[in-house]
């Protein structure tokens, strides 16, 4: 019986075994094929627990959530390899999909495009809130590439959903792979850890923007509420101030508003000034800014408009307000008019406290004699 003598050699960076037998013949390399798989799986998983490591000191760093998800997109960049990668968001009062993120071939032009629920790969996974994976473009029946802007050239392609505690948020999506000829079923759990990720910076984003939104709202207009008002008006005092601004602010009283809690209660008189919110705010320029100051009290900033200009619009405002029937579908057909006061920066006063103040007397004017009225600094009511 012939014996057989072992030693290992190194082939070309591979363990091998080399055999020889008694007779002195050498039987072929055998490659440690085992050995060099379980070296190389466990490489990947350092790779992705590394990968993940990054991602996750991303996302409990920093509050800013463009800068998150660009880093979750580059980790996915440097992990997966693909020729184009793109980020849709979904927009929660369109119900439609933008691009957020959108690098590589093909996307230049993808800024303003907007995705419909259901549409394309990207607006089935948002639709279904599931992954889809084509391997072979080429032999894909579900889905016709004809309308996606990146379609020529692509070879394989994988979409996974980024899912919020209630709904799905966006998706990610991967077109061609640098590493290999396609993406495959083990690209699907390290995607769809990531979009993991990206959905918790994207509710904590949302969550820290709904606190701030709070905090500088009036419950009962979803105006800006007073706290806002002083520091707008601070900012908006430096800004002219350095570029040699004027502007002008309103300040709005409700004509014998109280009856109307007195007579029909405060849940009608809550109504009525969130209607009163609704037709000032939808009067004015998107540059211009409307605050409930407290009450029935209401505050008007216009930047860039001198006093004369500020009377204009609130005459417009005022005339409206005097058209409109409140409370209609509720069969109380309730009617209101105003007191307006105005004052301008730098014309009347220089700083914040002041100017208010100075609004506030010349609207207190209109208030003590005739109501339904506008009154301006320097100038009295006007006829």
């Amino acid at each position: 019986m012939k014996k057989t003598a072992e030693r290992i050699t190194e082939n070309k960076g591979v363990a091998t075994y080399e055999s020889k037998d008694s007779a002195g013949g050498q039987s072929a390399d055998r490659p440690m094929t085992a050995e060099a798989d379980k070296i190389r799986e466990l490489e990947q998983q350092i790779a992705r627990l590394s990968l993940f490591h990054e991602v996750g000191k991303a996302v409990a760093s920093t509050i800013d959530l463009h800068q998150v998800l660009e880093t979750i997109m580059e980790k996915i960049s440097d992990f997966l390899q693909p020729d184009t990668w793109l980020l849709l968001l979904l927009d929660e009062k369109s119900n439609e999909l933008h691009y957020e993120i959108a690098i590589g071939a093909g996307t230049d032009n993808l800024k303003d495009v907007q995705v419909k629920l259901g549409e394309g790969i990207g607006g089935w996974v948002a639709e279904h809130g599931e992954a889809v994976l084509i391997e072979d473009v080429r032999t894909e029946p579900r889905f016709s590439l004809e309308n996606e802007i990146w379609a020529p050239g692509a070879r394989s392609i994988v979409c996974v959903p980024v899912k919020g505690r209630e709904r799905v948020l966006g998706v990610i999506e991967l077109v061609n792979s640098s590493r290999n000829e396609h993406f495959g079923e083990k690209d699907i759990p390290v995607l769809a850890n990531l979009a993991d990720y990206a959905a918790i910076a994207l509710e904590n984003a949302r969550y820290v923007q709904r606190i701030h939104d709070l905090t500088i709202t009036d419950d009962c207009t979803a105006l800006f509420n007073a706290r806002h008002l002083n520091f707008v008006l601070d900012a908006e005092i430096y800004r002219s101030t350095r570029y040699d601004y004027e502007f002008s602010v309103v300040f709005i009283d409700l004509d014998h508003f109280k009856l109307v809690n007195d007579t029909h209660g405060h849940l009608v008189g809550s109504k009525l000034l969130w209607h009163m919110g609704n037709l000032v705010k939808g009067h004015l320029r998107l540059i211009d800014y409307a605050f409930r100051y407290g009450g029935d009290e209401f505050v008007v900033l216009l930047p860039q408009t001198s006093k004369q200009n500020a009377l204009m619009v609130v005459r417009r405002l005022r005339e409206l307000l005097n058209s409109k029937v409140f409370l209609d579908e509720e069969g109380l057909k309730v009617k209101m008019t105003a007191s307006f006061g105005v004052a301008s920066f730098p014309t009347d006063a220089r700083d914040r406290r002041e100017l208010l103040r100075m609004a506030d007397e010349a609207m207190y004017l209109v208030k003590n004699t005739t109501r339904d009225n506008i009154a301006l600094v320097g100038e009295g009511v006007m006829n």
